[in-house]
């Protein structure tokens, strides 16, 4: 058994950077799994194509014997955004750019494989797990509906996200909530259009959403204990097309994030209070949903602190780190935690922050998580 990556650099930034260059947005990602999947089956490793929508998912037997199964898990997914870095690998999509680094963490899990698929001298089995759609929240969801657990039967799963805010060669796990929560908050507003110049024939919905924004303010400000952590931003605003028209619809969007589902179920039911009370002061018709929702990302803390032992012994153990603040970001690895034992982990990078417009993965930390997977997928599968 090895528990040192066999590791081509040169192969493994070059896929990274050509999934950089073809971005694909949720469940869009054909070319990046057809091309996971021809990795895969070109290394000799059992492929499953086709999870979840275009999910990809290999499976590597250990010649050792029976042991455990573990699942290593890379998102695949870009952003609907712009991108306004340089590099020379830059987007060849207008309007779709891997600002999170999903590029990275895919070609990393590519690295793993290619280990494994050269040393099989281990007892137990390694999944990998290539899931799409993770900015919307859907992914996961659709490859477990798929019958992800039921068809590969993994015992723990694990994921590594990179973090700019993070030193390059450093390491984050806690025990417990990593992440937050995340809800999609949409309003709509109906209302009774009208000239500008006589507001009292109308039931006018820019007054009622502007009501309705600041009151939202107090969800946080005066409905949750203040040792509690929440946040709710209201992201955009649409009503109207012209000065002098009140318009009869208005929409509101948000996001609504917790670390405690407690805390969370509160905020939404004092949400649909005020949209309620909103609706009758102004007379207006008001509807809140949410949507494309993750709950919080909880890691399970035996496999948490497995994950820095693993870590301690690739990274240094003066470089992992294991009290710091959870970060406010979600992630729909949650909904695997919720089923499975599992850890997800924070690989430092440095650098301007995900979805910054000039973000770009830093390849020189690929061969880092590429030994972590190795060693942690080593240790627990013959736990």
């Amino acid at each position: 058994m090895t528990d040192t990556p066999d590791i081509d650099i040169d192969e493994l930034v070059a896929l990274r950077r050509d999934i950089h260059a073809n971005p694909e947005i949720a469940f869009d990602e054909h070319r990046t799994s057809e091309l996971v999947a021809a990795k895969l089956r070109a290394w000799d490793i059992e492929t499953h194509a086709g999870i979840g929508g275009t999910g990809v998912v290999g499976v590597v037997h250990g010649a050792s014997g029976r042991g455990r199964t573990i699942a290593l898990r890379a998102d695949m997914d870009a952003l609907p955004m712009e991108e306004e870095g340089r590099p020379l690998h830059r987007s060849l999509r207008q309007g779709v750019f891997h600002g999170c680094g999903h590029d990275g963490h895919t070609a990393m899990l590519l690295g793993v494989a290619r280990h494994f698929s050269r040393h099989r001298d281990f007892a137990g089995t390694v999944v990998l797990v290539f899931q799409p759609a993770e900015e919307t929240g859907g992914g996961a969801n659709a490859m477990l509906a798929d019958g992800l657990e039921t068809r590969f039967l993994y015992d723990e799963i694990y994921a590594l996200h990179n973090a700019p805010h993070f030193a390059p060669g450093t390491f984050g796990v806690l025990d417990g909530a990593m992440l937050a929560s995340c809800d999609e908050i949409v309003i709509g507003i109906d209302g009774v259009g009208g000239h500008g110049s006589a507001p009292e024939k109308t039931k006018d919905p820019v007054m009622a959403a502007a009501q309705l924004i600041c009151a939202l303010q107090t969800v946080v400000s005066r409905s949750i204990d203040p040792s509690a952590t929440a946040v709710l931003s209201i992201g955009s605003v649409h009503a109207g097309s012209a000065p002098n028209v009140i318009p009869s619809h208005t929409a509101l969007t948000g996001t609504l994030r917790a670390f405690d589902e407690r805390i969370r179920a509160q905020a939404k039911a004092r949400i649909r209070t005020i949209c309620e009370g909103i609706a009758t002061t102004s007379e207006c018709a008001i509807s809140v949903a949410f949507r494309n929702s993750s709950p919080a990302t909880i890691n399970h803390r035996e496999q948490a602190q497995a994950a820095a032992r693993v870590a301690g012994n690739v990274f240094g153990a003066e470089n992992v780190l294991r009290d710091f603040a959870p970060l406010n970001g979600s992630e729909d690895f949650s909904e695997f935690l919720l089923r499975r034992p599992g850890a997800y982990a924070l690989l430092g990078q440095g650098g301007v922050y995900c979805h910054h417009p000039e973000f770009d993965f830093n390849d020189d930390v690929l061969p880092l998580g590429v030994r972590f997977f190795v060693a942690l997928a080593h240790a627990r599968c013959a736990a």
